[in-house]
């Protein structure tokens, strides 16, 4: 396999599963954005053919560190090089696990050449589903979900082919504001938002769980890969994530998956799919749970949610300017330079300004990319 993001939470945890079934897989290739230290840690334990960093400015830094461990495989910096390993002939899994639009144009490079996607950066998706989509069809692709919500409703279809569903119910823990009012909203720091109740991932996906953004990214997730119109795609805030997506079909039944929050769980059913692997991850104790509660999402509280929403409806390329300028208000609130309420307000104006293209081709994105992070940016500095 190669690893999109392989020092980033959901790598680290893809190289538990390759740990405890070394005879089943192998790494061919680690790529990180800048985690020296830490891809060279990987790399000597896995030791794949190629290791690659994305920041070409730790090249040299990221070279001399294995060549003091006499690492013997090829090392590679950039994006061209990212996209060029995903097509290695050795190659037959991705795990695309890089963080924001980064992950557009490798995951495309991979689909192209028929390697199985097991899908954990949902701005691919956000940005360009119709494209992915397009092109997993045309060259006979599989996309597994990795997102702990995706990975439950594709296991609830399982077997399910030929039932049609009437609304797919998307669950969400509700992040550590889920209680705060609007006027404690506006005072929260990115240290206060870091603090997810119930899940450990990066830093800016955290933010976006706080913000309720990265909801609203796999409700546009979940159009894609299950082919439903928004409308049948309803967010439930359920605390406790152990629902953690259900279907509910014509006939009224809903099938839903259960278990501990664990994200090895649905990497390994991704990897392993149409088989169940043994595992030592922690259980669900259903004895133990004495509520599962469900609310509906407060979208006064929480608008990005509903920006994603009024973003799929629109659509063209308003959910690729949706993305990038969440990006940079995600940042920008890490950085201390925007409020956590303001980002909702730098998303919502960048969409009304930016250009809009109703049927965008890959060169489209790419400058509706480019045009948004400016928008963005001037919302930021203020200008």
């Amino acid at each position: 396999m190669c690893i999109l993001g392989s020092t980033g939470s959901i790598g680290t945890q893809t190289l538990d599963v390759v740990r405890a079934y070394p005879e089943r897989y192998s790494v061919y290739a680690l790529c990180a954005h800048r985690s020296v230290d830490k891809l060279v840690e990987q790399a000597l334990e896995f030791k794949p053919e190629v290791v690659c960093i994305a920041d070409e400015s730790k090249y040299e830094e990221l070279s001399r560190q294995l060549s003091a461990i006499s690492f013997q495989g090829k090392v590679w910096a950039g994006p061209d090089a990212i996209a060029q390993v995903v097509t290695m002939p050795s190659i037959d899994v991705v795990v695309a696990a890089m963080v924001g639009y980064a992950g557009l144009r490798p995951t495309i490079e991979a689909i192209k050449a028929g390697k199985t996607i097991a899908l954990a950066n949902k701005e691919t998706l956000v940005v360009a589903g119709e494209i992915i989509c397009d092109l997993a069809l045309k060259h006979h692709t599989p996309i597994l979900p990795v997102d702990s919500e995706h990975s439950a409703i594709f296991q609830s279809l399982v077997g399910e082919e030929q039932s049609e569903i009437e609304k797919i119910l998307l669950t969400a823990s509700g992040g550590p504001f889920r209680t705060y009012s609007l006027e404690q909203m506006r005072s929260v720091t990115a240290a206060d938002a870091l603090k997810h109740p119930n899940w450990e991932m990066g830093a800016k996906i955290t933010i976006d769980s706080a913000s309720m953004m990265n909801k609203g990214f796999e409700v546009i997730e979940a159009k894609w890969l299950f082919g439903v119109p928004v409308e049948k795609i309803q967010v439930l805030v359920h605390p406790q994530s152990i629902v953690h997506s259900a279907v509910q079909f014509t006939d009224g039944a809903i099938k839903a998956q259960l278990g501990a929050p664990d994200m090895r769980l649905p990497i390994q059913y991704a990897l392993s799919f149409p088989e169940r692997l043994a595992s030592d991850f922690p259980r669900a104790d259903l004895f133990a749970l004495k509520d599962l509660t469900f609310e509906e999402p407060d979208l006064a509280r929480f608008p990005n949610l509903g920006l994603a929403y009024e973003a799929v409806r629109r659509g063209g390329n308003i959910p690729c300017v949706l993305n990038a300028a969440n990006e940079v208000a995600n940042l920008a609130f890490r950085e201390g330079r925007c409020g956590f309420l303001q980002m909702s307000e730098i998303i919502s104006d960048t969409m009304t300004r930016a250009s809009f293209i109703a049927k965008p081709a890959y060169e489209d994105y790419v400058a509706s990319d480019k045009e948004a992070r400016r928008l963005a940016e001037q919302m930021v500095n203020g200008k």
